[in-house]
């Protein structure tokens, strides 16, 4: 049975394909890349993750737990078996774990001039205080700190919205590794979404992802082609046990996922 979800997906997939264009790229790999898209998923049609290839699932738990602890420090992610930010912290010469002020300082420990904001604590404050409000944001890109990361932030803010007591996240992306990397995100933000109704009490609405450049590296375009291949299963339900946000505290289920094999390609850094 078809997904909304997974055919935005792929329809991405053929756009960048037949319609990007070349261009380079820092890593030197090249890509093919188009401007200016996005997916949107209603929560209540199943938790939003591709069926038509397996998504690593303990890995983005293991990476968003990280994120709202506000550790910024590589030593988590290896402990628990989440190698991802490796290549990043490698290529940047660090020795001492750390990766700079990057997602998790951003999001809860942002500090200047004395005065430090946890941006997640003021959100969730915001939407159980003021729900109407128009600025439920997180916001991880500072321009005077980017030089001091190990990688300037992909996915650079997230905006939340409620309306008939149900809670949206509308995340925005300035770069979109769309075979490795948007799969992640998706999921990522659809998990947080739900750790922030659990934790404000609303249900859960959309999930909105908005694009910049969105681009497929050149040694992953057949890799594509085979995904596009493949039907999509039905979407399955998070099961959420919740103690807090603030801790990383909450065990992820997924209850009838059923998807297609992994298909591997290299990660450029």
């Amino acid at each position: 049975m078809a997904n909304s979800l997974d055919d935005q997906y792929k329809d991405l997939l053929r756009k960048v394909i037949l319609k990007g264009v070349e261009k380079n790229d820092r890593t030197g790999t090249g890509t093919k890349s188009i401007f200016g898209e996005t997916i949107r998923h209603d929560m209540s049609n199943g938790f939003p993750i591709l069926t038509t290839k397996k998504v690593a699932w303990k890995t983005l738990n293991t990476e968003l737990k990280w994120f709202l602890k506000g550790d910024t420090n590589i030593k988590y992610l290896q402990d628990n078996n989440c190698y991802i930010w490796d290549g990043d912290y490698n290529k940047s010469g660090a020795t001492d774990g750390n990766l700079g002020p990057i997602y998790g300082y951003q999001w809860r420990k942002k500090s200047r001039y004395g005065v430090q904001k946890d941006q997640i604590k003021l959100l969730v404050e915001g939407l159980r205080n003021n729900p109407d409000s128009r600025r439920h944001l997180v916001n991880s890109w500072d321009v005077m700190e980017l030089d001091h990361m190990v990688l300037p932030p992909c996915h650079y803010a997230f905006q939340c919205y409620v309306a008939d007591g149900k809670l949206s996240l509308l995340w925005s992306q300035r770069s979109a590794d769309l075979f490795l990397g948007v799969p992640f995100n998706i999921s990522s933000y659809g998990l947080l979404l739900s750790v922030l109704c659990e934790e404000t009490g609303y249900k859960p609405g959309e999930l909105i992802g908005s694009f910049g450049d969105i681009h497929l590296y050149n040694n992953h375009i057949e890799q594509a082609k085979l995904q596009l291949e493949r039907e999509s299963y039905t979407l399955p339900e998070l099961k959420l046990e919740y103690k807090d946000i603030y801790n990383g505290e909450f065990q992820a289920e997924l209850i009838g996922y059923k998807s297609h094999s992994a298909i591997k390609a290299p990660l450029s850094n």
